[in-house]
């Protein structure tokens, strides 16, 4: 019996009857049959999904397409003939990177030490007043560099001056009573020697000019003690160097047991610098002195970028500091130009001793890997580098020693080695990206192009182009 749907509900049913009528009876839809519409919507979203996806390959092809366009080699770099990856050359390979290059050099390298140290003055005085008194001038700049002798301040000297009137007064009484008394002395003598008077008379005069000499003597103790307080009311630089801020203004009392003193001075020519030298190295240090040889010793300012000033090595420390195992160790400077301050950070080197006929390198040269150090030889020639194994020697802060594994006048890169590997072709400094593959693809079809021409001798189809063939006008009717 044929169905049909009717109207997405259901389905008719459809039946001729016998007087030629077609009768439709409807049939209801079952659930399954009524959620059969719903899979448009998923059949939508499918398609959606597709278009998206050929949408997104489209794109991708088209950006592949372009980075081809605008990576790839062109015309007359490489390809060509006797070129890499062209006839008659080698198949193409890496680019070449371009690198930094520096010669093995053979040279006296200086042994030196590396070390931080502190300036520190050759000499440092605290100037504090001799004798207590009212303070009445102060005769120098603070920050000036001063000479050593140079009046600095003036004590109230009154107080001393009549303290030396007082002493002297004492002792011009006392000299004139030990006059008397060895007028005296004289006179009894004379008549003990004529026996009128007592031996006893004369002892006791002899006695009293003794005492009147002790006296006159502490007199005159007493009167130079007066006149070097007197001296003390000027107070002088007791060294030669740059003094520092005033402690007391004038007008203030001073004694002699102030703890800052009046003001300091320190000796800034000469100066000193210390450092600390590893007790690994005082015996290289220890046997350059006693070869007599001057150690010269350079400073640095903290960036080690401007030499401050240069000096000598002037003494070692007789005894190793058991928390940092260093020896402290002293320089001496002129410092001429002032360069140096107390209390300043620099960066010291000393050259220990020479080294002679050294084959050394820039420091960056050198490389460490899994088996060691190694360097990267440039075969100019051949636009490649080889790795080759080295032993490190000394080091000098842009200079390093290669004991074994290189020979003075070798090429190292210096710069883009992270880039290269064994056998890497490479642009030396000055040449334009590819020009190491067109030199070595000019070689390599030269040499193809020579074995043509030795093999085109003897005339055969293989010769030249058109040659061995005949030309369709040159054909026989």
């Amino acid at each position: 019996m044929p169905y049909c749907r009717f109207g997405g509900t259901g389905l008719a049913k459809i039946a001729n009857e016998p007087d030629g009528a077609i009768a439709v009876s409807r049939k209801p839809s079952t659930p399954m049959q009524e959620q059969a519409p719903s899979g448009r919507p998923v059949r939508s979203r499918r398609k959606t999904f597709l278009s998206v996806i050929l949408v997104l390959l489209g794109l991708a092809a088209l950006g592949g397409f372009a980075y081809y366009l605008t990576h790839r080699q062109p015309a007359g770099e490489g390809g060509g003939a006797g070129g890499p990856g062209g006839p008659g050359g080698a198949r193409r390979g890496p680019p070449a990177t371009t690198v930094g290059v520096a010669r093995a050099e053979m040279v006296d390298l200086p042994v030196t030490l590396e070390a931080l140290g502190t300036v520190t003055a050759a000499a440092s005085v605290t100037v504090r007043p001799q004798v207590s008194g009212v303070l009445k001038e102060v005769a120098f700049t603070e920050g000036q560099l001063v000479k050593q002798g140079q009046l600095l301040a003036v004590i109230d000297p009154r107080p001393f001056e009549i303290a030396l009137m007082q002493t002297t007064g004492q002792r011009q009484r006392d000299e004139a009573q030990l006059d008397n008394a060895r007028l005296s002395l004289q006179r009894f003598q004379t008549l003990l020697a004529q026996d009128s008077i007592a031996r006893q008379e004369v002892d006791t005069q002899a006695a009293l000019v003794k005492q009147l000499q002790g006296t006159v003597m502490a007199d005159r103790a007493a009167e130079n003690n007066a006149k070097l307080n007197l001296s003390y009311t000027r107070v002088l630089a007791p060294i030669a160097g740059r003094i520092g801020l005033r402690q007391v203004d004038p007008g203030n009392v001073v004694s002699t047991n102030d703890a800052n003193g009046l003001v300091a001075i320190t000796q800034v020519t000469p100066i000193d610098v210390t450092f600390a030298v590893p007790q690994d190295r005082v015996p290289e240090v220890r046997a350059s002195l006693n070869e007599g040889s001057a150690l010269p010793v350079t400073v640095f300012d903290r960036g080690r970028e401007t030499e401050l000033a240069s000096g000598r090595f002037l003494a070692l420390d007789n005894l190793v500091d058991v928390q940092t195992g260093t020896v402290k160790a002293k320089a001496r400077f002129t410092n001429e130009t002032l360069a140096l301050f107390p209390s300043q950070f620099v960066n010291v080197r000393m050259r220990v001793r020479q080294l002679k006929d050294a084959i050394v390198v820039p420091v960056n040269a050198v490389r460490h890997g899994s088996n060691g150090d190694y360097v990267y030889v440039v075969d100019a020639a051949a636009r490649t580098v080889a790795l080759r194994p080295v032993k490190r020697g000394l080091a000098t802060p842009d200079k390093l020693q290669i004991t074994s594994g290189l020979q003075a006048g070798e090429q190292v890169v210096t710069e883009g080695a992270d880039r290269l590997q064994d056998g890497a072709r490479v642009n030396l400094p000055g040449e334009r990206a590819g020009q190491a593959g067109q030199q070595g693809g000019q070689r390599q079809g030269g040499r193809r192009r020579n074995a043509e021409g030795a093999a085109g001798a003897a005339p055969g189809p293989a010769q030249g182009s058109g040659q061995g063939r005949p030309r369709s006008n040159d054909a026989p009717k």
